[in-house]
This record gives C-alpha cells, sequence and structure tokens, in this order.
C-alpha cells in the first residue's frame, strides 16, 4: 500500500508550513493559544477542506484533514484544529444528517472551535459511558461527568458520548459546569459537569459513540505523528550545531545512537498513524471493537504507542538538548508537554496495553 502524499495533501501541507512559519508562536506565550495563527488557518480554507461544498467546503476527508493535523503538530502549533478538526468536524459529518451540518458545521470554516468530551473519570474513550440522555418530550435530558475536555470554554458545541450515543451540548446550557485543568502544555482544558442538561432533539446525533472515538483516535495520531517527527527534527538540528571539545554533537556515538532510537519511534509510529487514517476513511473494520476496546486494532496499537513510546522519545530528546531543552523561550518544552498531555488523554500506557492484549487474546 503507498501512503505517500498525493497532489492535495502536499499543497495542503505546503500551506500549513507557510502559515506556521509565518505566523510564528511564541514558545513562552502562557494562554495556549495563537488566535491569528488559528485566523489565518480559516482565511486560507484550511478548516473547509471537509465540508460540503454546500457549505462552501472542498468535499475532501479524513486523509486531508490529518495532513493539516500532522503539520500542526510539526509546529506544535498552539490552535484548536485537533479538537475542532478531529474531534468536531469529522464525526458531525459521519453521524449528523445534512440539517444538523449545515446547523453546525456553517460557520466552522471561519474559525468555530468544535470539542469533544472523550474521557470520564476513570475512562479514557469509555464502551458504555456513565453520562446518561434520558428521552424527556422532544429531546433529552443530560448528566454526567467527563474531564479533559480541550477548549470547552470557546467551543460552540461539545460532542458528547452518552448512553443513548452521542449529543451535542452548547457549553453555555443551564446545567454545564466548566472546571479549568491544568495541563502539561498549558493548553485550555475542562472537566466539564452536566447536571440535567437539556439537549433539543435536533442535536442529538445518536448513532455509535465508536464512531466518534475512532475518528478521534485517528486524528490523535496524526496529530501525534507530525508532533514526535517535529521534535526530532529540531534535536537533529541542534545536534547538528551544537559542538562540544571542538566537534558537533551529533558525531558522539552516544548521542547518534540515542537521536535513531527516537528516530526509529517517530517512523514506526508515522506508519502506525497513516495505516490508522487509511483504515478509518476507508470505512474498514468498523464492527471490530472488542468488548474492552473502542476501536480497531490498529488504533489500539496507535494508541499503546503513543502512551507509551512518544513521552519516552521525547525525554530522550529533551535531555539531547541538554538545559537549552528546559528555556521556555525555545520550543522543544511544547513538544515535550504536548506529547504528556496526548498520553494522558488516550488514557496511558497500561490501560491501552489492556486493550491490544485483549484484542490479542480474542483472536
Amino acid at each position: 500500500m503507498d501512503f505517500s502524499l498525493d497532489q492535495t495533501q502536499e499543497t495542503v501541507a505546503e500551506i500549513v508550513v507557510g502559515l506556521l512559519a509565518r505566523e510564528a508562536s511564541d514558545p513562552a506565550d502562557p494562554s495556549g493559544v495563537n488566535p491569528a495563527l488559528w485566523e489565518a488557518m480559516a482565511k486560507a480554507d484550511l478548516l473547509s477542506l471537509a465540508l460540503p461544498e454546500r457549505l462552501g467546503g472542498a468535499d475532501l476527508g479524513l486523509p486531508e484533514v490529518a495532513t493539516v493535523l500532522t503539520e500542526v503538530g510539526r509546529g506544535a502549533a498552539p490552535v484548536p484544529a485537533l479538537a475542532t478538526l478531529g474531534f468536531g468536524l469529522l464525526p458531525v459529518l459521519a453521524l449528523g444528517t445534512p440539517e444538523q451540518q449545515d446547523a453546525l458545521l456553517g460557520e466552522v470554516g471561519t474559525g468555530r472551535v468544535l470539542t469533544a468530551a472523550l474521557c470520564e473519570p476513570g475512562a479514557a474513550f469509555p464502551v458504555a459511558p456513565a453520562t446518561t440522555a434520558v428521552a424527556d418530550g422532544d429531546g433529552v435530558v443530560v448528566t454526567g461527568l467527563k474531564v479533559a475536555v480541550p477548549f470547552a470554554d470557546t467551543a460552540y458545541r461539545i460532542l458528547v458520548p452518552t448512553d443513548a450515543g452521542v449529543v451535542l451540548v452548547d457549553p453555555t446550557s443551564d446545567g454545564v459546569t466548566l472546571a479549568p485543568i491544568s495541563t502539561s502544555s498549558r493548553g485550555p482544558e475542562f472537566s466539564v459537569r452536566l447536571d440535567g442538561v437539556r439537549v433539543p432533539a435536533a442535536e442529538v446525533l445518536g448513532g455509535d459513540n465508536q464512531m466518534l472515538y475512532r475518528i478521534a483516535l485517528a486524528a490523535i495520531g496524526a496529530y501525534a505523528d507530525g508532533l514526535l517527527a517535529g521534535a526530532t527534527t529540531l534535536t537533529a538540528e541542534h545536534l547538528r550545531t551544537r559542538e562540544q571539545f571542538g566537534k558537533p554533537l551529533a558525531t558522539f556515538q552516544a548521542v547518534a545512537q540515542q537521536i535513531a532510537d527516537a528516530y526509529v519511534t517517530s517512523r514506526t509510529l508515522h506508519v502506525a498513524a497513516l495505516a490508522s487514517v487509511w483504515r478509518v476513511s476507508e470505512g474498514l473494520d468498523a464492527d471490530s471493537a472488542i468488548e474492552l476496546g473502542s476501536a480497531d486494532g490498529d488504533l489500539e496499537v496507535l494508541s499503546y504507542w503513543l502512551a507509551a513510546e512518544v513521552p519516552a522519545a521525547m525525554r530522550t530528546l529533551h535531555h539531547l538538548h541538554g538545559g537549552l531543552g528546559v528555556d521556555v523561550t525555545y520550543p522543544m518544552h511544547r513538544y515535550f508537554s504536548i506529547a504528556k498531555d496526548l498520553a494522558r488523554l488516550v488514557g496511558g500506557a497500561s490501560s491501552r496495553l489492556d486493550l491490544v492484549g485483549a484484542r490479542c487474546s480474542s483472536i
């Protein structure tokens, strides 16, 4: 299978790279958000790639959106691209009716933020969410607690998996309480308490929570792919130009071995991310989720690799930078911090290894 970028994807990647260079983010900015870059992405039509033509989009799909997310990750850019595109836009296109898509997605291309509540206390991507949606008249009443919800304070809607499928929750609705959560990367993240929140029937997507999870995991993988590749390139350049005892650091055997290990991890993640994006975009193995899992086997392996190996590789890359790596004006700390947040978001290495083991035992 040839996973090389096609001409459209190459063009998308070039546009994102150009914007990241033009709207450079300050690594020391404590807000964790670059509004100017997000606005520039909207003006470049990068946020509308997957929108239907009737909504002014290019009617493309997950592979093109994944290209955007990979390049955003490569630059460790602080924008809500993963939440809006991977957790919001693509799942709504997969689960929503044309009427729901028109109502919700019409302004995404201009910068409207979406997100999803993928985790509950002690359970990332739960197969059977504890959050309930009880039918009540012409809508449902939603009750539960979600954690690790990015950009919940600025999102137009939050996609919430419940025991009755996915519902759209307005974060300003009565009964919704947002509590900020401290993150490694300092990006905006919240716990969301839903206390009898009424959701009209028009904003009940229903469907299978697994579809939301599968798309979200594929998007996270694409983003993490770029993140580790960007950190590896940054470190390689540092080792090439920084000298010790009159020689570039890259010429020392121990240093070369460590950067080589990180490169192998990065390339393995790249293959796993591409395979997962392809599988989800083609609709393959849609019914192959195991009882304890939240997605098919490729996504479970991808998630485990992300949670177990990416933070370890980032620690090595951080170490190879020496004291420079902890300088807040230098970007390495952002790569490392975002990687830790992503590993936590998918549930950590132990829980993901349990899912891989459960799948293997069922074969």
